[in-house]
């Protein structure tokens, strides 16, 4: 049989790896400004543009989309070029795909720091970024299935099919969270609201770590790591169960986030069955990564791309070992809202994600620039200190969890509660500042990397194209009787495509059209009307400056949260939110029911200064609420939105929108003129007063009349 040459396109792959680095580092920095924030409160700067609400969205998309998505493209353009036997389908593609994405994620970061946000924990980034992710994500899909359709090996190797099925469900998942209606250019209103939002967020949120953070990385594994360990998979029959069985059971988990909250609890109880189902497959995939190094774990240590290699494909156990455990109702009421979960993210973050793109990177880069790595010893450092790292970030954040979750719920013997929040808040700090410590070493590691590397590309020399050659794929296949039985999709990409969109859509299907169709899922009350037109404009302050970052909306039925909190939420509260702001973690208390708790002047008194209302407060302050003027130009436009999205207000109430907002508003100035402050009625303290002042104030014991 006659053999074609051709060649793979090393110039994508050494793009995106430098990309990679960059971008990671940008992102680990980010990430530890936010960590020392908490510990010395004076690094917000006080700027609107650097205080922890958000740095921290900035932190996680620069790891999430720049760092890890960066590193998958760098792996699947190199590893799909030599498992199809293929050159990318388009050089054209390729490059339009990488600077896509490269704009994609600074004009995250410049939109972030400037406080354009939707207020959607993953998904934060306005409609016109979403418009070009999805646009940037099709060019990348149509560029590997255009290679997939021209290879020249007919069966698609298990890294493939992973690669596949997490085109198809980010794209789902990406869309369906997505749709929002513009108020303006930067500005939109999430379609869904309320538990309806809810579901619909965590939906993707959670699976934007199963479909972005893990399959992609799971293709990685099943590609560089029997390439590190030069050894075949462990087990071709254990890779399909992993693949089916995740990518169906995955899908269905996102309601863990939500255990204890206003979801219905049949979506809750799903969301726990299938969280401890996960365990199978996620640990078959994390056995058969370990038994690929069966009779070859001398090599381990002696090579230091496959000790980063093990410790994440071992994070991964971890990590999908103790999601399921969180999801447990009993153990979910001692993790939830602490920092126990953040200790959780971050073993899969540092150990998954981070290890395994580091140990790829020192795979790969002495290939590219054909040269042996400048510094063995060097890397070895990176790796033990990175190790450490981990360690010092993750252990003290269990402890700090617990010990969180032990004084919210702890009560003295006459039945009162024993600590205040703010307690809770200065126990903390010594597990911060070992969070914080735990996180310079690991930027320490990535920064010796860098150097390592860039000594490396410095001594080598770059192969633009390596050469290959192969038989061409004819259309004739003769079948053999020892065929396994899933080699026929493995010969069929869109077919595989096909079937993991409806495998994974499945799962969202049965949930959400039960939340969206059956009324009685989500009662409505009353006594809960739609935002005043000021209060609208404070909400929206509330989401910009990033505050759910650190506050919940959400008080659960437990003895602990209604004695310190309140009544506790009901679903029918929140039919008017556009977004939900519920929150994940409790940095400083859930707000609720903060309406009517105390007067106006404290709450811009505790704008200006936390700790003179709060001694010991880590939370920033925020003096330019004060100075900065309501935006009330935008005012008509919001409220035509809300009324588009359901919201009861009046017809033609948007034409007397302005005057309601400056009559309310004068109203608030008046009140915290009584107590000594003078202000004038359109400073952006005003509005989020006026939300802050409304949040609870709808549900009092006398007004819980179910509605229809």
């Amino acid at each position: 049989m006659e053999l074609q040459k051709f060649q793979y396109d090393n110039k994508i792959v050494k793009m995106f790896a430098y990309a990679t680095i960059l971008w990671g580092l940008v992102g680990m920095l980010a990430g530890l400004l936010a960590a020392l924030q908490l510990v010395i409160p004076a690094l917000n700067f006080n700027l609107p543009y650097t205080t922890f609400g958000r740095v921290r969205p900035i932190h996680t998309n620069a790891i999430i989309f720049a760092f890890v998505g960066n590193g998958i493209f760098m792996g699947v353009y190199y590893s799909l070029q030599r498992l199809l036997k293929a050159r990318m389908f388009s050089d054209l593609l390729s490059k339009i795909h990488f600077w896509g994405w490269q704009l994609i994620i600074v004009l995250a970061a410049i939109t972030l720091v400037l406080g354009y946000t939707t207020g959607k924990e993953y998904a934060e980034l306005e409609w016109p970024i979403d418009i070009l992710i999805t646009l940037i994500w099709v060019v990348f899909g149509w560029n590997m299935f255009g290679t997939i359709l021209r290879r020249r090996e007919r069966h698609l190797y298990v890294a493939i099919w992973f690669y596949i099925a997490t085109f198809v469900t980010v794209a789902m998942l990406h869309i369906v969270n997505s749709i929002e209606i513009p108020v303006s250019f930067w500005k939109s209103y999430s379609w869904y609201a309320g538990v309806q939002d809810a579901l619909v967020q965590w939906w993707y949120g959670h699976n934007a770590v199963a479909f972005f953070l893990t399959t992609p990385y799971l293709g990685l594994m099943y590609y560089f790591l029997p390439k590190a360990a030069n050894r075949p998979v462990y087990s071709y029959r254990l890779s399909i169960i992993h693949f089916w069985a995740l990518i169906f059971i995955y899908i269905w988990a996102g309601p863990h986030h939500l255990l204890y909250t206003a979801t219905p609890d049949w979506a809750q109880s799903l969301g726990v069955v299938f969280s401890v189902m996960l365990i199978a497959p996620s640990w078959g995939g994390m056995i058969n990564g370990l038994l690929t190094l069966r009779g070859a774990w001398d090599r381990v240590r002696d090579n230091v791309e496959l000790k980063f290699l093990v410790v994440a494909v071992t994070a991964y156990g971890m990590a999908t070992f103790e999601g399921p455990l969180l999801s447990l109702k009993n153990v979910n009421a001692i993790s939830h809202f602490t920092d126990w979960t953040i200790a959780h993210v971050h073993v899969g973050a540092l150990g998954w994600n981070g290890f395994l793109t580091f140990g790829i990177l020192y795979w790969l880069i002495p290939r590219l620039f054909q040269i042996k790595l400048y510094s063995e010893k060097l890397a070895n450092m990176h790796f033990w200190i990175g190790t450490l790292g981990i360690v010092i970030y993750a252990v003290p954040l269990y402890w700090a969890g617990f010990m969180q979750s032990s004084m919210w719920k702890d009560f003295t013997p006459e039945g009162q509660l024993k600590w205040q929040f703010m307690h809770t808040v200065t126990k903390m700090m010594p597990f911060y500042i070992a969070r914080s410590i735990g996180g310079t070493l690991y930027l320490v590691g990535a920064v010796m990397m860098t150097y390592n590397l860039i000594k490396t590309i410095k001594a080598g020399s770059f192969k633009e194209v390596d050469e290959d050659s192969a038989p061409a794929l004819t259309s004739e296949y003769q079948a053999h009787s020892k065929d396994h039985w899933h080699r026929w999709i493995e010969r069929k990409p869109v077919q595989l495509m096909v079937v993991s969109l409806i495998v994974v859509a499945i799962g969202g299907i049965i949930e959400f059209v039960p939340a969206f169709l059956v009324k009685s899922n989500i009662p409505t009350i009353a006594s809960v009307k739609p935002y005043t037109p000021l209060e609208l404009q404070g909400r929206d302050i509330y989401v910009r400056e990033g505050c759910y970052t650190c506050h919940s909306q959400m008080i659960r039925p437990f003895r602990s949260e209604t004695a310190r909190y309140g009544e506790y939420s009901k679903a029918g509260e929140f039919v008017y939110d556009h977004p939900f702001q519920w929150g994940s973690k409790r940095t400083g208390p859930d707000l609720a029911r903060i309406g009517g708790k105390y007067p106006d002047s404290w709450h811009y008194n505790h704008m200006y200064d936390p700790s003179s209302m709060a001694p010991n407060s880590i939370m920033p302050s925020y003096p330019w609420l004060l100075e900065d003027k309501i935006d009330a130009n935008s005012t008509m436009a919001k409220i035509k939105a809300m009324k588009r999205l359901g919201v009861p207000y009046p017809d033609g109430f948007e034409n007397i929108a302005l005057a309601d907002m400056e009559n309310q508003a004068k109203e608030i100035a008046a009140s915290l003129e009584k107590d000594g402050i003078k202000t004038l009625p359109d400073k952006e303290i005003i509005a989020l007063i006026a939300y802050l002042q409304r949040l609870g104030k709808d549900i009092k014991a006398e007004n819980l009349k179910a509605v229809k």
